[in-house]
């Protein structure tokens, strides 16, 4: 039967106490991790969030009353104790901070018992996610689990400690706000009272804090809950965390530096590691040259070689055609590689069609020197050897190369590079390699929606000397965009806003917007503009993705306390739920109910 505290007082969590406790009377809490009977002797795990210890109940240290109870402990019962810590008396255990000391129980209490987890409450589970999603609040139990969501609450205190000394004013932007058209899906939210009309979740508080500029706040920043309703992935979630700032009367190299020396303190407080700085920059176009992805991961090479001059003159249609058509050819170097077995070549090929290729062709140059082309027949052996020189190819390498317009060779080879790199084990976790991606372009054509459409969002401001271009070719235009990247993920992304209001206006008519649809959706803005706004910048980091790379794990999940699964839904919660109909009535909704076809009569 569960007892009260009744006056005790917790001294110590578990893994606080050690050799300096030794011989101090100390009371612990927390749930029972293992229990061990061996008769007269009894050995109790306790566990809290700070980590493990061993009580040992035992014939001369404890009453009989004493040790019986202690023998009816179940894993997840709560317990107090009371007791002595001793050096221990058995073998000192290495591989948990507690291994030299146990605590000897003078008295103990079962503050509340457990029926049996669905589940072992342990590190790294095997048990599959969706029955932990379900129980979460257990899962949340597992020390692995609370050691990234301690290591994100550290995270966030340092950044607040950080901004503050650096002059930033926290301050909270609106949950509820007004629907944007361009990026992402908003989650709408109906009004009660102003029925029929929506408020739209943030995906971002951009607005807000550009106004915040405009008010004269200089330097603020927002630790801000955001909103997508988009598909997800291992590194997405409908609700995400910013870490968001904006500055005034800056250029990219003060928003630049004060994020350095940000980076800086976070992993080396956190992690113990010194990023060196500056962190190195790159333009997007090398980026996407040299890596085929504007978020490069250069823990490793394999580098992008574009080898069109090479090829221009090839009979293969392949290379022809593509070259023809205004694309190039490029190929990756994967060294050590030539033996490959030809179906898992045959997967590679298989995975390039994934991102848009027609195809992989393919060089393997064998141990012994023998040179094995999926189209050796179209090339002769000089034109082979060119490009096999080209490509600086050794004996044991493996030559891949896509031919077809620029966007989809960086897409096939970027995301190739990457999974050859995951195949042959180049991807180090305790390697940290920074990056700032710089001089993206200001706009990206869409097929979809037949028009340009912003690469960032519409208040990026263009480099002065690619504006004259903003009419005759647009997709020339440089943006004063900067991303920071960490092994292959974005981090962090930002840019100098437009201040000046001719420009805005000129963004938002090649962006397709009349004057009156850009003032009917941003007039709050536009109208701020016209008062006085300094130049400013700003960047937000993605808190989730941040500590995911910080905690070593691959998936967002196991650094958020209650995550959605892909669908978007809660298991634990199941949310979303539907609405009663006095709910939806006080909103003015109905729910249309889904038509059914009727299935024709068989003949």
């Amino acid at each position: 039967m569960a007892e009260s505290m009744r006056g005790l007082h917790r001294t110590h969590r578990c893994a606080e106490l050690s050799t300096v406790n030794v011989g101090e009377t100390v009371t612990i809490m927390g749930w029972v991790q293992k229990n061990r009977n061996k008769g007269g002797l009894v050995f109790v795990d306790v566990r809290d969030r700070s980590g493990i210890i061993q009580v040992v109940f035992e014939d001369g240290s404890c009453d009989a009353d004493l040790i019986a109870r202690a023998a009816s402990l179940r894993s997840e019962y709560v317990v107090a104790i009371v007791g002595k810590v001793e050096k221990r008396s058995g073998a000192v255990n290495q591989n948990i901070a507690t291994g030299e000391i146990e605590v000897i129980p003078e008295q103990m209490r079962i503050l509340s018992e457990s029926e049996t987890p669905p589940f072992p409450i342990e590190e790294n589970s095997k048990t599959k996610e969706e029955l932990r999603l379900k129980y979460r609040y257990l899962d949340l139990r597992r020390p692995d689990l609370q050691r990234n969501l301690m290591m994100r609450s550290k995270i966030a205190t340092l950044t607040r400690q950080f901004l503050a000394e650096e002059g930033f004013l926290e301050i909270e932007t609106p949950v509820l706000g007004k629907t944007t058209p361009e990026g992402a899906r908003d989650y709408l939210v109906p009004s009660r009272i102003h029925q029929g009309s929506f408020y739209g979740l943030p995906q971002s508080p951009q607005l807000y804090k550009q106004l915040l500029m405009c008010s004269g706040y200089d330097r603020y920043f927002q630790i801000a809950k955001c909103f997508r309703d988009e598909d997800l992935r291992a590194d997405r979630q409908p609700e995400f965390t910013q870490i968001d700032m904006e500055l005034s009367f800056v250029d990219e190299e003060d928003v630049m530096d004060v994020n350095e020396r940000l980076l800086a303190r976070l992993f080396k407080e956190v992690l113990d590691i010194d990023v060196q700085l500056p962190i190195q920059r790159m333009t997007w176009q090398e980026a996407m040259d040299r890596f085929g992805s504007d978020k490069p991961d250069i823990r490793f090479g394999m580098e992008l070689v574009n080898v069109t001059e090479v090829v221009r003159d090839s009979e293969f249609v392949v290379f022809k055609d593509a070259i023809e058509n205004g694309g190039t050819v490029r190929g990756i170097n994967a060294k050590g590689q030539g033996g490959m077995p030809r179906k898992k070549i045959d997967k590679l090929v298989s995975f390039a069609k994934d991102f848009g290729a027609k195809g992989l062709a393919y060089i393997a140059i064998h141990e012994d020197g023998a040179v094995k082309s999926s189209f050796a027949k179209f090339m002769t052996e000089e034109e082979t050897n060119g490009l096999v020189q080209a490509m600086g190819g050794e004996v044991g390498d493996l030559l891949l190369f896509a031919a077809d317009k620029n966007k989809v060779v960086w897409d096939v080879l970027g995301n190739l590079r990457l999974e050859l790199a995951r195949q042959m084990d180049l991807l180090d976790k305790n390697e940290y390699k920074f990056l700032w991606i710089t001089e993206f372009p200001l706009l990206e054509w869409s097929e979809e929606q037949n028009r340009y459409t912003a690469m960032h969002h519409p208040f990026t401001m263009p480099m002065e000397e690619d504006w004259k271009y903003i009419d005759t070719d647009p997709g020339r235009v440089r943006a004063k965009a900067y991303d920071i990247t960490l092994n292959g993920n974005e981090i962090g992304g930002g840019s100098i806003r437009i201040h000046q209001n001719d420009i805005q206006e000129k963004m938002f008519e090649v962006l397709g917007f009349t004057k009156e649809e850009a003032y009917r959706q941003f007039s709050f803005l536009l109208d701020a503009f016209k008062y006085g706004v300094p130049p400013h910048a700003g960047l937000a980091y993605g808190l989730d993705r941040l500590v995911m790379l910080m905690a070593k794990v691959d998936s967002i999940r196991d650094v958020m306390a209650f995550p959605k699964v892909k669908d978007a839904s809660c298991l634990m919660t199941n949310a979303p739920s539907l609405a009663d109909d006095k709910q939806l009535a006080e909103l003015g909704l109905e729910l249309r109910k889904e038509e059914k076809s009727e299935e024709s009569p068989e003949e």
